[in-house]
C-alpha cells in the first residue's frame, strides 16, 4: 500500500481516497486525512482562489456563521484582553464584531494582512476560523499558535471535522482545492497532548483548545 508521512504527527499515512485525480491519505496515528503535496496549489493560484470568496465583514450571514467564536470570546474575555484573528482573509467579521464591542483584536493573514510584527506578541485568545484546513505544515502552524498564547489563553478554531461515518469520497469539504488537511476528534487529542493544552472541547464545527 502506498504511504506518505503525516505533516502533523509524522506517522505513516496510508492511501485513503483518490478523487478527481487528487490523492488523500489517512494517518494511522492521529486519524487526520491529508492531501498529497503534489496537488497543492501554487501561492499565486491559492491567493487567486481566496480572492474569489465574497468575504464581506458586514454580511449578516457571514457574521452569523462566525458568531459561535465571537460569542465564546465575548463570554470568556474582556476588553482589556488581547486577541488575534489568525488567517483573517480579505475581510474578517470576527475583527469587525469584536471591535464593535471595543475589544482589542489584531489580525494576520498570509496573503492579505502580512504584518508579521503581530506574530512577535502574545495573546489571551486567538481565533482561527475556517483556516486550519488550509495548513500545509500543520505542526509548524500549531506550534506557532501555541507560542502566541499567554498562560490560560484559548485557541478557538472553526473547521469541519472528518468522521469515518461519512463517505469521504462524496464529502463536500475536501473538494475545495485549498483544503489540504482534515481533522478528526482524535487529531485534536494528539494536538492537545503534543502542544501542552490542558483541555479541548468540540461543539459542532467549533473547537476550543485551552492552556
Amino acid at each position: 500500500m502506498y504511504t506518505y508521512r503525516c505533516p502533523l504527527c509524522n506517522s505513516t499515512g496510508e492511501s485513503y481516497c483518490i478523487h478527481n485525480k487528487r490523492e488523500f491519505f489517512k494517518c494511522s496515528n492521529c486519524s487526520s486525512v491529508f492531501l498529497h503535496p503534489k496537488h497543492y496549489l501554487t501561492s499565486t493560484k491559492e491567493k487567486a482562489h481566496y480572492n474569489t470568496h465574497n468575504n464581506d465583514p458586514f454580511d449578516i450571514r457571514y457574521q452569523n456563521f462566525v458568531s459561535p467564536v465571537v460569542n465564546a470570546i465575548l463570554n470568556s474575555f474582556t476588553k482589556k484582553d488581547k486577541g488575534l484573528d489568525f488567517g483573517s482573509g480579505t475581510g474578517s467579521p470576527i475583527v469587525k464584531m469584536l471591535k464593535d464591542n471595543e475589544y482589542n483584536i489584531s489580525q494576520y493573514d498570509l496573503f492579505f494582512h502580512t504584518d508579521k510584527t503581530v506574530l512577535q506578541q502574545q495573546y489571551n485568545y486567538i481565533s482561527c476560523t475556517e483556516v486550519a484546513e488550509h495548513f500545509k505544515e500543520p505542526y509548524k502552524e500549531f506550534e506557532l499558535l501555541r507560542n502566541l498564547l499567554l498562560p490560560k489563553g484559548k485557541l478557538l478554531l472553526m473547521t469541519v471535522l472528518f468522521d469515518e461515518k461519512s463517505d469521504f469520497s462524496t464529502w463536500y469539504y475536501k473538494d475545495d482545492p485549498t483544503h489540504v488537511f482534515f481533522y478528526h476528534a482524535k487529531t485534536f487529542e494528539w494536538i492537545k497532548s503534543e502542544f501542552g493544552f490542558k483541555s479541548f472541547t468540540i461543539d459542532k464545527r467549533m473547537i476550543v483548545l485551552e492552556l
